[in-house]
């Protein structure tokens, strides 16, 4: 596990080298909301980690629900049980193993792994332009139909989940990394992330911090490229 801290926000990635894992958590006056829940065993650190800045949790926030992100929820909510859950309205259904489409989404297969066993459900569910603390909720879908992204209004930082990725180079959700292949072989609509991808960069944020792979500094330049690369093999 290694910290990486930018102003207000933590990131804490597991397997940094090998298979990247990312957790964030947000820093606010008194308080941490936690972006993300790794893999099973991810509970340690991030509990070691809200230790060693000296703040409560007191949110738990997911960007989608696929199991390297709510891999230590279960763990983390019977070690904080009245910290309240929150998902997107339509990941929500994920959460119960139910793969199936909603009127109106594009016909294609819900990708990567659902979890099956998961016995924590939210608390609250999400919408866009909720406020979460500093954060703003954006409607990002693409990677899974309910994906959400954060934007830390204080110092524009967006936490994209998996609308990108960075490990083995930067990617809108969907273009393939022979290096790491997951997170593409996992999204469920590649024009829908395309157009996620668009609205992130719309915000300019000057942090880009997702589930896989370093976070970016001043990322203008290459989410610009990614979008450039991901609508040339899309068209």
């Amino acid at each position: 596990m290694k910290i990486n801290q930018y102003k207000t926000v933590y990131q804490i990635a597991f397997f940094p080298r090998l298979f990247p894992v990312n957790c964030y958590l947000v820093e606010e006056e008194t308080e941490l909301t936690l972006i993300d829940a790794g893999l099973p065993l991810s509970y340690k650190g991030i509990m070691e980690a809200a230790n060693t800045i000296g703040k409560p949790i007191t949110k738990m926030v997911l960007t989608h629900v696929h199991d390297d992100h709510v891999g230590a929820l279960d763990q983390l909510k019977q070690m904080l049980p009245d910290v309240p859950v929150y998902v997107s309205k339509r990941d929500a259904k994920l959460m119960n193993g139910d793969r199936s489409l909603e009127e109106g989404e594009p016909n294609t297969p819900i990708r990567g792994g659902v979890p099956k066993k998961l016995l924590t459900r939210a608390d609250v569910l999400m919408k866009e332009g909720d406020k979460i603390g500093s954060l703003l909720a954006i409607d990002t879908p693409g990677h899974t139909p309910g994906s959400m992204s954060f934007f830390d209004t204080r110092i524009n930082a967006i936490i994209a989940g998996d609308a990108f990725q960075t490990k083995g180079g930067i990617a809108v959700a969907g273009q393939l990394r022979p290096f790491f292949p997951f997170p593409a072989l996992a999204t469920w609509n590649k024009e829908l992330a395309l157009k996620s991808a668009k609205k992130i960069s719309d915000y300019g944020p000057s942090l880009l911090a997702i589930g896989h792979g370093q976070m970016i500094e001043e990322p203008k330049e290459l989410l610009y490229k990614a979008i450039i690369e991901a609508e040339k093999k899309l068209a």
